[in-house]
């Protein structure tokens, strides 16, 4: 009777270890497999010499659209006119995408050693590894051949993936095939497929691929990764701004206000959809006029404004003052009767898009059905992008993108934290680089990289920082209008204030604030940069005769509103300067 392996009663990484210590050869075929998966196996593997058929093969059943084009190529050329150049330039693209598979997730130390004994036992043919491109292939097989006579291949077929996950973790289905009949007949089954035309070897091509990434025993000199990163992280800039000219009618726009614009037109085009986050008073009406112009006339679109009723008029002086092709209208008008009579712009400006957090309103439903039905592009100004929760974020970008669309990137700090990608399929049975797999994440590392593909957004520090120029006669930051002009930026001086108290008496309610109990959990705060609220309530600031946990709750929910309460009057001190 076969064993069952459901990693419940009985695991099978354990079973396939015993067997894989016995084996002179072994062959596997799955769908996938990762570095843990591999970490199961790779002491076993590396016992193998490499030659005389002491070895081990794989053959992973992956499609990917390079492979469907290298497929295409072999299939209709005639033997001997197939341009090799291209196929070893698809080849070696098959074997990055297969080590993006293999390296998901953040780099850890262990990663680095096993990729380089992975490269080592690739380099001494210890393991051979192709792609199967014939058809979709998500078979799982683990043969071992042992120089035993009764039973010398022992066979595991079932649901189980070359991943730690698959091995022992997740509940799967496995059986053993220790009756040498089957067993055989698949061992049949696996020669068959590892001879197809259409199994593909890229061993030499993993080897190059790991040898030249981080894993790579290569030294590079820090200056040279730091390059690179720089490189990387400017380019999509870089490119707006070597794509994009400034309309003319904008040319008096100061030079971050001209780089929001170029890097927006990037994110508008490639996406159709950016978030200007810009905080308040950096001018993100004036760089979405200018980006609604530059598509007006690069791209013949004309712009629908949707915007608070108190800035309709404001809207309609920017419309006439740069000569926009565009209409306004108040958020508030949007209903049933307008959707339906509503005609089709290509191009939408959300202004305080943050009011459209809720994707339960009214009027965001209505509002993403002319979306959908119309597929313009999207431009949202808010200073305010994030309130409460994440959620603010993502159902803002769900106006314009679709649930189901692959951005290219996923959630990796949620993703490392369940086991992978294929165990957040398997859980959600959605794609893990989805949006729907961002709203998972409480991570605001995943989130910025996200943002990053949609939103402009600097603070006044950052514009300081970069844009500024100093004035010498007093060390100060300034930027320099188009009328020659300067705006100075204002120093903000903290003042001291003084006074005393009693640290021994307990009904001293400054004492007590300055417990260091007290001290200590205000020390571990963690606010967001915008509050929760925009008005503190005195009932709720601590008391003398209330309890010290009482005062630390009551301090923390006050704390909140007193960061919302801050921000709104600094930012009106800041305009008035």
């Amino acid at each position: 009777m076969p064993t069952i392996f459901d990693n419940i009663d009985a695991v099978l990484a354990d079973d396939l270890r015993e067997t894989l210590a016995k084996s002179y050869r072994s062959d596997f075929c799955v769908g996938y497999f990762n570095l843990r998966g591999w970490k199961n196996v790779s002491a076993f593997i590396d016992k193998y010499t490499g030659k005389d058929e002491n070895y081990c093969r794989l053959i992973v059943g992956m499609q990917r659209s390079s492979e469907d084009l290298l497929k295409q190529i072999l299939s209709n050329q005639k033997p001997g006119l197939v341009d090799q150049a291209q196929v070893v330039a698809l080849k070696k693209r098959m074997a990055k995408e297969f080590r993006d598979q293999l390296m998901f997730g953040i780099p850890k130390a262990g990663d680095e050693i096993t990729l380089r004994q992975l490269s080592t036992q690739l380099k001494n043919q210890k393991v051979k590894v192709k792609l199967y491109l014939s058809h979709p292939l998500h078979a799982k097989l683990y043969l071992g051949f042992r120089y035993d006579k009764k039973a010398p291949t022992i066979g595991y077929v079932g649901s189980s993936n070359l991943t730690m996950a698959g091995l022992e973790k997740q509940g799967e289905l496995n059986v053993d095939v220790i009756e040498q009949d089957a067993a055989k007949k698949l061992a049949d089954w696996f020669e068959d497929r590892w001879n197809d035309r259409f199994a593909i070897e890229i061993s030499a091509e993993l080897i190059e691929i790991i040898d030249e990434s981080w894993a790579g025993e290569k030294i590079i000199l820090p200056y040279y990764i730091y390059l690179k990163i720089a490189y990387h992280l400017s380019q999509e800039a870089q490119t707006g701004e070597d794509t994009y000219e400034i309309p003319k009618e904008f040319e008096h726009l100061l030079t971050f206000q001209k780089k929001a614009v170029t890097l927006a037109a990037q994110h508008l085009k490639n996406r159709n959809g950016v978030i200007i986050g810009d905080v308040v008073g950096l001018g993100k009406t004036m760089t979405a006029s200018a980006l609604a112009k530059l598509f007006e006339e690069t791209f013949i679109l004309e712009t629908l404004i949707i915007c608070p009723k108190n800035l309709v008029e404001m809207w309609k002086d920017y419309k006439h003052n740069y000569r926009l092709r565009a209409d306004v209208v108040s958020i508030s008008r949007i209903n049933e009767a307008w959707l339906e009579r509503e005609r089709r712009y290509r191009l939408i400006i959300i202004d305080e898009s943050h009011n459209l957090r809720n994707k339960e309103g009214k009027r965001y439903g209505l509002l993403k059905d002319y979306i959908n039905r119309n597929e313009p592009k999207v431009i949202m100004l808010t200073a305010t992008p994030y309130n409460k929760t994440y959620f603010d974020l993502s159902n803002q970008l769900r106006l314009f993108v679709p649930e189901d669309l692959d951005l290219g990137i996923g959630p990796e700090r949620y993703l490392e934290s369940i086991g992978g990608q294929h165990e957040y399929v398997a859980e959600h049975q959605t794609s893990p680089f989805s949006i729907a797999a961002f709203e998972k994440s409480n991570f605001s590392d995943d989130w910025r990289d996200l943002l990053k593909m949609f939103m402009v957004r600097r603070t006044r520090s950052f514009i300081r920082d970069n844009y500024a120029e100093t004035d010498l006669s007093n060390n100060r930051k300034y930027l320099t209008f188009d009328d020659g002009s300067k705006f100075y930026f204002p120093e903000r001086i903290p003042k001291k204030i003084e006074y005393d108290f009693n640290a021994d008496d307990k009904e001293d309610i400054y004492a007590r604030l300055f417990s260091p109990n007290i001290v200590n959990t205000i020390n571990k705060m963690s606010l967001p940069r915008y509050g929760l609220g925009n008005y503190i309530d005195e009932s709720e600031l601590p008391n003398a005769s209330s309890s010290e946990q009482t005062q630390l709750e009551n301090l923390t929910r006050a704390g909140k509103r007193l960061m919302g309460f801050c921000r709104t009057n600094l930012f009106k001190r800041l305009e008035s300067c």
